[in-house]
């Protein structure tokens, strides 16, 4: 834990979960930052802190809006019905969950005192997911002896917003009491200037094959992220703007987003230093990068 701050360990399932920091005798608080996706973790705390908290900060998803189709997608897009249960019976109902949850806050604390962020893919250093460290990895340690890499032919246009970068923005947005409903994505471009940007990170000069979505597809390879996948690329047209939020409002509200480069250098240097012991989460394993090679090259 950082100096200044305390740890308060509570099962949020429980309605007794923020006793500990709202009973009497205890301080109020300037903000609540809630991530949960969990419709009834978030009814409980928006009761609990009502009168306790100046501001709730909701950390929200690009997956609350009701089409992910079109590129440019604003705030005032149309969003998913929302969730009635108190949590997710499957995943397909994240989306909705997370509707719940942002109207679960705006009910207790008005828009006047809320602030919803509806991010898109969040990387940088300590990525748990394996997305966006799985291409610069890939490029600094080929899979095979000839070190060809297989990078799909095109893909949907793409974007990450480094994790620090959000972190340190939704602090001056408590700081200065900013509510309203925030896209939080990094710069788009187009995905082939992704893959450049991992290979002059890794300083990757070898060949690489570049292969069509529809034989990608053919053989199995998955979109966007977990194994067996080639991260951050998207075919279908259905989710084709998951990587081309507008973020025009949320750089308007302060937001500062550091060069793709440097997300990607420092996401690289986390990975070089755990080793072997890294486990990226998604993307192809190098036996099956391999055997896509040998079937397509």
């Amino acid at each position: 834990m950082p100096d200044g701050a305390a740890s308060v360990r509570a099962d949020r399932d429980s309605a007794e979960a923020f006793a500990g920091v709202t009973s009497p005798g205890t301080p109020s608080w300037d903000a609540v930052i809630d991530v949960s996706s969990k419709p009834g973790q978030v009814r409980r705390a928006a009761e609990a802190f009502a009168d306790r908290a100046r501001q709730y900060v909701y950390i929200s998803s690009c997956n609350a809006y009701a089409s992910l189709s079109e590129a440019g997608i604003e705030e005032t897009a149309p969003l998913n019905e929302a969730l009635d249960a108190d949590e997710m019976g499957s995943a397909s109902e994240y989306g909705a969950a997370k509707v719940a949850c942002e109207l679960a806050v705006l009910q207790r604390f008005g828009p006047d005192r809320t602030t919803i962020i509806r991010p898109g893919l969040i990387g940088g250093p300590g990525d748990p997911s394996g997305r966006t460290s799985y291409w610069p990895m890939r490029f600094a340690t080929p899979s095979n002896a000839d070190g060809r890499v297989l990078v799909p032919e095109t893909g949907a246009p793409t974007s990450v917003i480094d994790v620090r970068d959000l972190a340190d923005w939704t602090v001056r947005l408590i700081q200065q009491f900013t509510t309203g409903v925030f896209n939080a994505s990094g710069a788009v471009m187009p995905f082939s200037e992704y893959l450049a940007v991992a290979r002059a990170t890794a300083s990757y000069h070898q060949e690489t094959l570049a292969v069509s979505n529809a034989m990608l597809t053919e053989h199995g390879v998955s979109q966007w992220a977990g194994p067996g996948s080639l991260p951050l690329w998207v075919c279908d047209a259905d989710v084709a703007g998951i990587g081309a939020l507008s973020n025009a409002k949320a750089l308007d509200a302060g937001l500062e987003l550091r060069p793709p480069t440097e997300t990607m250098r420092d996401t690289l240097a986390w990975c070089r230093g755990r080793g072997s012991a890294v486990v990226l989460g998604a993307g192809l394993t190098d036996a099956e990068e391999r055997e896509l090679l040998a079937a397509l090259g």
